[in-house]
């Protein structure tokens, strides 16, 4: 078990990553973000020191996190495996393929992809051409996946014979931001490759992609108002002001060997896990059952999309360029510094050195790979990525048993098995 001390953070094995329910005002977003770990202010706190910080030439040793392991380093030392990678064609050995877990919602996936390009829109052929470029490349579709299981279980309590329009809708809605959210990312991380292909700006320049995703977002936005549901209107809108926050949030503190884990955590919330506790909560509000039970199925969602991206973040230091779809260690490269990180950093000052000279010297940056590496911040994220994932698991104990349930169940553990 690891145990972290930030700011008014702590976590182990009794405190819990609760993030309290999307859909407040603007200037509460962090708030919503995290409540018993009262870092409501650290997005802000981090924006403005990092911005202090770039003016005064990255001053140094101030607010770092103390961490701190419960368990023996033995123990540490005894992690797994190489991990599996999940959106590459070759699964896990040993493991029910993602396919096999999400084969009781195979019949609503095969209507979502065939409702995709119509929903898009055919009015611009180069938007609908960069759309299917992306759309093409291969995934999951993980998060409208969620919202079909999160329907489909949730339906069973309400007595639901079969899932409603607004189900169906709001899935194809969730694909759409997604989608529109990674080509705007890779446009920003001047990305070359997504699973494996060129990425849209490369295939039509920066600006048709930028028009892309604006488009995509903007479809979205249309369908999302006329479900007529305004509770699922603000929830699925906060979405959209997240994925601009953690986009933000990121740029200012790129190479700040100072961030929290604090900030680290509402990055990835604002990135990847607000749509996923988006797509649970709006799932259930749907199936018309009790508003616990749609908070629970939200922080399933929040601790999912969580777990999912420390997982990817600790992919990005051990899988090779080839089972990543990107160059390994492309986030450390960019500044981006991530939960292995920001554990090693707090036992090799050396990490810091390398990491502020913005990798200027030939092979800087493969040495900060190997001191991440060897310092055990990976065995350290790992945990961190099971604890959550605990969470996760234990919000579904709301649910009826069924196969639905179980496929929720088994996602995150398929996720976790990316890394052992």
């Amino acid at each position: 078990m690891v145990s972290v001390a930030c700011h008014n953070l702590d976590f182990g094995r009794t405190a819990r990553l609760d993030f309290g329910p999307c859909g407040c005002s603007s200037n509460a977003t962090a708030a919503a973000a995290v409540n018993r770990f009262s870092v409501k202010n650290a997005a802000a706190e981090g924006v403005l020191r990092n911005a202090r910080r770039k003016l005064l030439c990255r001053r140094r040793g101030t607010g770092r996190c103390r961490v701190y392991s419960t368990k023996t380093p033995e123990a540490f030392l005894s992690a797994d495996g190489p991990p599996s990678v999940l959106e590459v064609t070759e699964e896990p050995k040993g493991l029910r393929s993602m396919s096999d877990i999400l084969e009781v919602v195979s019949e609503d996936l095969l209507t979502l992809n065939k409702n995709l390009q119509s929903i898009v829109g055919s009015e611009n052929p180069v938007l609908m051409s960069a759309a299917e470029q992306i759309f093409g490349a291969g995934g999951k579709r993980m998060r409208p996946a969620l919202v079909f299981l999160v329907s489909r279980a949730t339906a069973e309590l309400a007595s639901l014979g079969e899932l409603t329009k607004e189900h169906r809708r709001l899935a194809e809605i969730i694909e759409m931001i997604h989608t529109a959210s990674l080509i705007h990312d890779d446009v920003l991380d001047e990305s070359d490759m997504r699973r494996g292909k060129e990425t849209v700006h490369q295939m039509y320049g920066t600006r048709v992609a930028v028009l892309a995703g604006d488009f995509m977002f903007a479809q979205s936005s249309w369908y999302l108002a006329n479900l007529e549901n305004i509770e699922v209107i603000k929830l699925i809108s906060q979405v959209i002001k997240d994925f601009a926050s953690g986009e933000i949030k990121q740029a200012s503190s790129l190479f700040d060997c100072d961030v929290q884990l604090d900030e680290y955590l509402i990055k990835s919330y604002y990135k990847t896990a607000s749509l996923m506790a988006a797509s649970a909560k709006g799932a259930a509000i749907f199936s018309g059952v009790h508003g616990d039970i749609c908070e629970q199925m939200y922080q399933y969602g929040k601790n999912l999309g969580l777990s999912f991206q420390v997982v990817d973040d600790i992919l990005d230091f051990t899988q090779s360029a080839d089972q990543l779809g990107k160059p390994a260690g492309s986030d450390l490269s960019k500044g981006n510094l991530t939960a292995p990180v920001i554990f090693a950093l707090e036992k090799e000052s050396k990490l810091r050195d390398v990491i502020e000279s913005e990798f200027c010297e030939t092979g800087s940056l493969d040495e900060a790979i190997e001191i991440v590496k060897a310092s055990g911040g990976i065995e350290r994220a790992r945990e961190l990525a099971r604890e959550i994932a605990e969470r996760a698991v234990e919000n579904l104990e709301c649910l009826p048993e069924s196969s639905f349930r179980s496929a929720l169940e088994q996602v995150v553990n398929y996720n976790l098995e990316r890394i052992t």
